[in-house]
């Protein structure tokens, strides 16, 4: 078929041009490479080690007439192309393999000639330990593996082997200044690799997607750069693989250090265009460092322009307890008025800046604790509507930390319930140079959609900012679900039920840094989010269980 379709391209393109000039234009005749032949040279091969030294090295010679280049399949799954016929090649698997190597001579449009050979190879490295630390010590373990995204530097970049006569080379030395959960990265962060240990040695698994793209290598597959995609642009993503351990062969691994300690000098790689979460082509990675929980590996980008670090650790990132303390909390467990020592209001209508419909008020059929709950309702009074906000403005503000508020929320169409901070600056530099953080929000019409946002004001832009996400649960107005936020210097992260889907960096250009701020408890009706209100409308309510702040 390879052949009919050049004919006809070629038919096609002799017409046209013969249609349209009067010059006469001669083709080269489409020879096909005959007399191919492949020869392999076992590096250490001889009488006392008929399958070579161990080191698994091979080189490859082929020949043929008419050629113009050549392909080889290696038969580990690998291949690679050779335009002078002489290539080596490296195999992996421990012990002694057979491969069936095959090579492909081609010739003018693209036509091949194949011819293949038989091979034993003995590969003899191994790494007892790395593998343990990487999948567990008997067969049938297994460790899952997270990006360590809550640590400085998680990421780096720095040159393959251009030393500038300091060992730059060795570390990262063009991009290492990663923070803690990176907001152009958070998008990988939920990643999650299975390294298990099989009676043939290690099988690699991604479990969790996506795969981050960055812009030096996003050109070369001819997609947008320093973003994350799925596997319809990374196909190699997901699936069970094999693992192969070998000496490492960089420079940085065998003249190099990293923070004055020598590279481990073991590398591995993973099948069928396996890697880890970061995608820079077919790389191999050689391991700087590597402990039963932490792991530090730096690999060359393919095409060898760009030397990437990568941290990993099997603790996941998002479970990590940076606070805890429990600094302030409101059970709601003596029935009445809310704690007037955590709670004050805020009164009356004018709709708020967002359109709404209510009135608020601090009367009991409006706000309430009962049974272990504060509950806010919202009802209709037959010429509008009141509600309740609730504010710990004043009473318990507070600098970073981690909010949880449990909470089963309204139903009723037209209703817009909302557990958000606002900074506690806000009655002297207003809105929203104070900053806002919502933790959550609830629209009016679709009830289990939840939003997550943050607002401030940009002084480069002289313009109001914000940034949000929305996430979709179930049985939003009919259990309760456990909203919460973790703010440190390092960013803001918003979470359903202890999962992550909102995340923001946070800097010292952000009202987020280094400021108090309060919780405000609220249910609006209509207005932005809150949309047409039902005609029916009588009544709805957001129940409380707690709210907590943990230092």
């Amino acid at each position: 078929m390879r052949n009919l379709k050049y004919t006809m391209f070629l038919l096609l393109s002799l017409t046209l041009i013969v249609s349209c000039e009067e010059d006469n234009y001669e083709f080269g005749d489409i020879v096909t490479p005959t007399n191919v032949t492949i020869t392999a040279e076992i590096v250490g091969q001889d009488a006392d080690n008929p399958y070579g030294d161990g080191s698994g090295f091979v080189n490859f010679v082929s020949t043929a007439d008419n050629e113009i280049s050549y392909r080889f399949d290696f038969g580990d799954e690998k291949s690679d192309v050779g335009p002078s016929g002489e290539i080596t090649h490296r195999y992996t698997n421990v012990g002694v393999n057979s491969y069936t190597v095959v090579v492909n001579a081609i010739g003018t449009g693209g036509i091949m000639t194949s011819a293949l050979l038989e091979i034993e190879v003995y590969s003899s490295f191994t790494d007892p330990e790395a593998e343990s630390f990487l999948s567990g010590t008997n067969v049938g373990d297994s460790k899952t593996w997270y990006w360590a995204a809550n640590v400085p530097l998680h990421v780096g970049l720095g040159p393959v082997e251009d030393d500038y006569g300091n060992g730059e080379f060795a570390y990262e030395a063009w991009w290492n200044t990663i923070q803690p959960f990176d907001e152009e990265k958070s998008c990988m962060y939920t990643n999650q690799f299975v390294f298990t240990k099989t009676e043939n040695g290690i099988t690699f698994e991604q479990t969790e997607g996506p795969a981050f793209v960055p812009g030096t290598y996003a050109s070369v597959i001819g997609v947008a750069g320093d973003t994350c995609h799925d596997e319809s642009v990374v196909p190699s993503m997901f699936g069970v693989k094999d693992v192969s351990f070998f000496p490492s062969s960089s420079k940085a691994a065998l003249e190099g250090s990293y923070n004055e300690q020598p590279y481990r000098q073991t590398s591995f790689e993973i099948s069928d265009g396996g890697f880890m979460g970061w995608y820079a082509g077919s790389v191999e990675y050689d391991i700087i460092s590597i402990s039963d929980n932490e792991m530090h590996v730096r690999f060359i980008e393919e095409g060898g322009v760009n030397a990437w670090y990568a941290k990993y650790q099997t603790q996941d990132p998002f479970d990590v307890d940076a606070f805890p303390t429990l600094a302030w909390s409101d059970e709601f467990d003596i029935n009445g008025a809310p704690d007037a020592a955590n709670w004050t209001y805020d009164l009356g209508a004018g709709g708020w800046g967002n359109g709404e419909a209510q009135t608020y008020t601090d009367a009991a059929d409006n706000v309430i604790v009962e049974d272990g709950f504060l509950k806010i309702t919202a009802k209709a009074d037959g010429s509008g509507y009141t509600s309740a906000r609730l504010k710990t403005q004043g009473l318990q503000e507070f600098t970073y930390g981690r909010v949880e508020v449990r909470a089963k929320l309204p139903a009723a169409q037209g209703t817009w319930p909302a557990i958000w901070m606002l900074g506690a600056n806000f009655p002297d530099v207003g809105w929203p140079a104070c900053g806002e953080i919502d933790i959550m929000e609830q629209t009016g019409s679709n009830k289990d959609d939840i939003l997550g946002t943050c607002h401030w004001f940009d002084a480069g832009t002289n313009n109001n900012a914000s940034y949000g996400e929305i996430t979709t649960i179930t049985a939003a107005t009919s259990e309760f679900h456990v909203y919460s936020l973790e703010w440190t210097e390092e960013s803001v992260r918003i979470f359903v039920d202890g999962t992550a889907y909102y995340t923001l960096a946070n800097n010292s250009d952000l009202p987020f840094y280094d400021k108090d701020f309060f919780v405000i408890l609220n249910i609006a009706m209509g207005g932005t989010l809150g949309g047409a209100i039902d005609p029916g409308f009588t009544e709805d309510s957001m129940e409380i269980d707690y709210v907590r702040v943990y230092q």
